[in-house]
């Protein structure tokens, strides 16, 4: 049985991620866009290069949602990408209805399929999607602890001027400014990094995180980050098709855990063949917890929005 990923946007995040899953001989890639030509022609593209790479993943593009018949999991990037100045939120009310027409076709050839959301604001149009889709919760969840989370270590191993592998690190919450890093989570070799950094220089790695994507659509002016999401779409599509059952900052619907429910928030959970197998509850400081909760209603406050733009969901 060979296995498919189906990619629902071919821009930079989309391709890339594309890039990633077939040279990491993951799976076939099905890769989807409205914009005539553009999905046919990357994926052409992606098909020239296997020779080179030394994979024989089957990669085809199209306007069609057909193509994604069969699909293991679903990967959605499709929407529009941030500009100077603007946070995730304010995507909110385009980004929503692009979300909305793509669950439908989705839903419709691929019933049985994982969806792996990715379009910002992230844990709103997870919500979304897992409104729409009728989805169990295990199989409708968001891309943005793992980015978060590879900034967050990115950062630290560069103040420490160490190898980024070494580094482990855990970041909950919204994807947005209101995420919380966490220190005390968070090693190089095993060794907690508030033993080999001062508070101050952590203070300053915790902000730069939060303010990660930002600081990349500063520089690009028209885009916003590609390379790192792609890693992060294509770690998490590894754990699932694999069945590694790898612990992930992943956004999830809470039933409960941290005292939350009913919102979707970047939490540790297993990843497998199932999708969300279970939700890891760390052991919060008040501080921590108060941070979490914090993240949570403006996430709430966010979906809120989205039902006063008419949205029942």
């Amino acid at each position: 049985m060979r296995v498919k990923v189906s990619i629902i946007g071919a821009g930079q995040v989309g391709a890339t991620a594309a890039l990633r899953i077939a040279e990491q001989d993951l799976a076939d890639v099905a890769l989807v866009d409205v914009v005539k030509g553009l999905a046919r022609g990357k994926a052409l593209d992606l098909r020239q290069s296997a020779p080179v790479e030394g994979h024989a993943r089957r990669i085809e593009g199209s306007e069609s949602y057909r193509i994604c018949k069969g699909s293991d999991v679903v990967v959605v990037t499709a929407g529009v990408a941030r500009k100077p100045g603007m946070s995730r939120d304010d995507l909110l009310q385009i980004n929503a209805k692009i979300v909305a027409e793509v669950i439908e076709n989705v839903v419709a050839v691929a019933p049985e399929a994982i969806l792996l959301m990715v379009t910002n604001p992230l844990d709103v149009t997870t919500y979304l999607a897992y409104k729409l889709s009728g989805f169990p919760r295990s199989r409708v969840f968001g891309m943005a602890g793992v980015l978060d989370t590879a900034r967050f270590r990115a950062f630290i191993a560069e103040a420490l001027n160490t190898a980024p592998e070494d580094v482990q690190a855990m970041v909950l919450g919204g994807h947005g400014d209101t995420m919380v890093p966490l220190p005390r989570y968070s090693t190089v070799s095993g060794i907690p990094i508030t033993q080999l950094l001062d508070r101050k220089v952590i203070r300053a790695i915790v902000q730069r995180t939060r303010q990660g994507g930002a600081e990349i659509v500063k520089y690009l002016k028209t885009g916003s980050a590609y390379y790192a999401p792609a890693s992060a779409i294509a770690q998490m599509v590894a754990s699932i098709l694999k069945d590694q059952k790898r612990i992930l900052p992943t956004s999830v619907l809470l039933t409960g855990q941290y005292g939350l429910r009913n919102v979707f928030l970047g939490v540790p959970a297993v990843l497998g063949a199932r999708g969300v197998e279970k939700v890891i509850e760390l052991q919060l400081s008040v501080a921590e917890r108060k941070a979490l909760k914090r993240s949570a209603e403006h996430v709430r406050s966010t979906v809120a929005q989205l039902k006063q733009l008419g949205w029942e969901v």
